[in-house]
């Protein structure tokens, strides 16, 4: 049986198995980048199809940025990543509702904000968890794409399968190294597929609560900021400030489609200014008020202060949890910018300003305790305090962008791991792959947030809200890091515990103190959050069961070759493009197609398209065609970068296809069978798939309800591509699961 052949021979030779979502942006390379081993020849061809890749994968390498670049996007970061967390100063000291304060129990709570913040933000965010990225990606997501590429995934409902069978023989996964839990661990959860239905959930989750906590942040830092404008007047009532609060979210996400870059540009002189006008005020409430401030920092503050609070200080865990919401758009934000800059950033502005920006709080109001439900306002000296007001304003209006950006970035990992419908990505940076901008999710964000604005208008319940679900998104991040240590980096399992333990129990504290907050509005996230977990569930859940069909139904060469050779199957003169989103091997609808036509091109070119994580593929490298072992047929992979027009329209692109074609030809009458076909023109031919289930309730309405609801309101397969709508036919299938 003839394989699939190709002369590109100045292409270097990959094999993968790769499935590529169209037009969605993103495409998932299943190959295991980890060492390059070329594997043995696969027995069943016809099940698989061998692609020579183009580009040697990013995915080998993370992107090295020079110097410069990473300082201009340490900068850059400022503005997108940071708002939420660096404005927390407004707010943390007027949430902890503590009467009778001493001198004691200040100090004993900056103590606490202190190692909150060097423990949960700079050494596990920033020296940990940053590095546990998928190859410049961050956010839960994308640890669960790199525990993909090291453990080999077996169920049904897991997002994808990152390896062939074939690859099972092959030494390289054979061996085993590291301690023996970690064998057993990575053997359990290849094994189990309820542990990976678990993993996969968990991970769902924690995405779901980041996108929850992307619509809840900019609805209360807009309408906190704007809210002091009431001591202008008392003629400015609450309801002034709703609509203000509205008309400053749309304008917002009206601004976003100008891309991080340009965005970055406006908001990072604004908190720029806002560190630094901080850090100086901080120092000088220190110098004024209490010099000795910083001797908080010493742990022994608070065990004093839980000694003499007792349950009072834990229930002042969810104020003080308020200075690190935000910290977990770093991780989610790193594909806007990248790890060094991130790190830079935060370690030598960001955490020094909101170190002494709270000491200079407590400082303050160690003199003046009865002031600490104003705190923030109160501790500002006066010549100052207006020009701080319109800082803060402008610093609490940019805090929301953070989620923003986090948010884009989730969908867009969602995407490429074919687990949310599929949106319009639109890369906004030719230098940066990672910054990007979404139309549908950006005014999805921008109702919600409105709607929560105009529903609570401003009241306890949206403050209560804010951050509840950051510390389940936190938990979620630690387990999967553990994992992550255990199983790809091998690491001895004392520094496992050393890191899974504390952080358990620390985020354990945090996330009892912060259940008291559902029943008075912290409900409002998880809700969010629930919403998008079932989009996701469904989309999931039906993408499995189509993929499920496709392979149990998959055509071999023998098959096609059967029915392309029948007496009742007419070859008509011309050229067939047939797109799929499937490059392992022939879909089942091609199957459909001849059956119900019986008739098929003399040419039939079994078309995939994916685009790839680089700014453009060179003309001369972009089409990787092979022949099949069937006479007329061919197999190609289009290959775009992510600022490639994907047009198909026009005379070029069906020369360049017909060229690559003609090279497989062995023999002259082949060439010229080819060139008569192309010279009859070609046709566009378009698969559309509807899911029906007949067994089980909960599948029926999961398919048949909410798959093809959200696959019907979604974009296209195929909608980034510029097909001739003229010479296109689309072919519906009915899969029946």
């Amino acid at each position: 049986m003839e394989a699939v052949k190709s002369n590109n021979s100045s292409i270097k030779n990959y094999d993968i198995e790769s499935r590529s979502n169209l037009g969605d942006g993103n495409c998932v390379d299943l190959c295991n980048n980890s060492r390059r081993v070329v594997p043995e020849p696969v027995p069943a061809m016809e099940t698989y199809m061998t692609f020579i890749q183009t580009y040697q994968s990013p995915l080998t390498k993370a992107k090295e940025y020079p110097t410069v670049q990473t300082l201009l996007l340490a900068y850059q970061s400022l503005g997108v990543v940071y708002g939420d967390l660096g404005t927390s100063p407004v707010n943390v000291f007027s949430s902890t509702r503590l009467t009778n304060l001493t001198e004691d129990d200040l100090l004993g709570t900056f103590s606490l904000i202190f190692w909150t913040l060097t423990l949960l933000v700079l050494v596990k965010y920033v020296f940990i968890v940053l590095h546990a990225n998928d190859h410049g990606e961050g956010g839960t997501f994308a640890i669960y794409s790199y525990l993909c590429r090291h453990i080999n995934f077996r169920s049904k409902l897991t997002i994808h399968n990152v390896r062939m069978e074939s690859d099972e023989s092959m030494a390289y996964y054979g061996q085993e190294s590291g301690s023996p839990l970690r064998s057993k661990t990575k053997k359990f959860l290849e094994r189990s597929s309820t542990a990976q239905n678990v993993l996969t959930f968990v991970v769902l989750l924690g995405t779901c609560m980041v996108i929850g906590d992307g619509a809840l942040t900019p609805a209360t830092c807009v309408l906190s900021a704007l809210q002091g404008i009431q001591s202008l007047s008392s003629k400015i009532t609450q309801d002034h400030v709703v609509f203000m609060s509205v008309i400053m979210l749309i304008a917002l996400f009206t601004f976003q489609h100008c891309g991080t870059s340009k965005v970055s540009i406006c908001f990072t002189p604004v908190m720029l200014l806002w560190f630094a006008t901080n850090v100086s005020v901080g120092i000088y409430n220190i110098l004024e008020y209490y010099p000795s401030v910083l001797k908080a920092i010493s742990p022994h503050y608070i065990v004093k202060f839980v000694s003499r609070n007792g349950k009072t200080a834990w229930n002042l865990l969810g104020a003080v949890f308020l200075s690190i919401t935000g910290a977990e758009a770093m991780f989610a934000d790193l594909g806007h910018f990248n790890k060094r800059a991130i790190q830079l950033s935060f370690s030598f502005v960001v955490y020094p300003s909101l170190v002494l920006s709270y000491a200079g709080e407590t400082a303050y109001l160690v003199r003046y305790p009865e002031n600490i439900n104003n705190a923030y306002y109160s501790s500002l000296p006066k010549p100052v305090y207006w020009p701080m007001f319109v800082i803060s304003t402008l610093a609490a209006i940019v805090a929301s962008q953070s989620m923003i950006s986090a948010t884009f970035s989730i969908v867009k990992q969602s995407l490429a791991l074919g687990c949310f419908p599929r949106v319009n990505i639109i890369h906004t940076s030719s230098k940066h792959e990672g910054q990007i901008y979404s139309p549908e999710i950006n005014y999805i964000l921008m109702i919600l947030c409105v709607t929560l604005v105009l529903g609570f208008k401003g009241g306890v319940e949206l403050a209560n809200a804010y951050g509840v679900v950051v510390i389940w998104v936190m938990i979620i991040t630690t387990f999967l890091t553990a994992l992550v240590m255990l199983i790809i980096w091998k690491t001895n399992i004392i520094l496992i515990l050393a890191f899974f333990l504390p952080y358990t129990i620390i985020e354990g504290c945090f996330m009892t103190s912060l259940l008291n907050k559902i029943p008075q509005g912290g409900w409002v996230p998880f809700a969010i959050s629930a919403f998008f977990l079932t989009v996701m569930l469904s989309w999931t859940y039906g993408r499995s069961k189509k993929n499920e069909y496709e392979a149990d139904r998959k055509m071999s060469l023998p098959d096609l070759d059967q029915m392309l050779s029948s007496y009742s199957t007419h070859r008509a003169p011309g050229i067939c493009f047939f797109f799929t989103d499937i490059a392992n091997g022939i879909p089942p609808i091609i199957r459909h197609y001849i059956q119900h036509t019986n008739s098929v091109r003399e040419i039939l070119v079994i078309v995939t398209v994916r685009t790839l994580p680089i700014k453009t593929v060179l003309l001369e490298e972009r089409f990787n065609v092979g022949k099949l072992g069937v006479e007329g047929v061919y197999r190609c992979l289009i290959q775009f970068g992510y600022k490639d027009s994907q047009s198909m329209e026009g005379d070029d692109f069906v020369t360049m296809m017909i060229t690559r074609i003609q090279d497989q030809a062995e023999s002259t009458c082949e060439k010229q069978k080819i060139d008569a076909a192309a010279d009859r023109g070609p046709i566009f031919v378009l698969g559309r798939t509807i899911l029906k289930a007949n067994k089980g309730w909960f599948a029926r309405f999961t398919i048949e309800y909410l798959y093809r609801f959200l696959q019907k309101n979604s974009r296209a397969a195929i909608s980034a591509l510029q097909i001739p709508p003229d010479k296109t036919l689309q072919v519906g299938m009915l899969y029946e699961i």
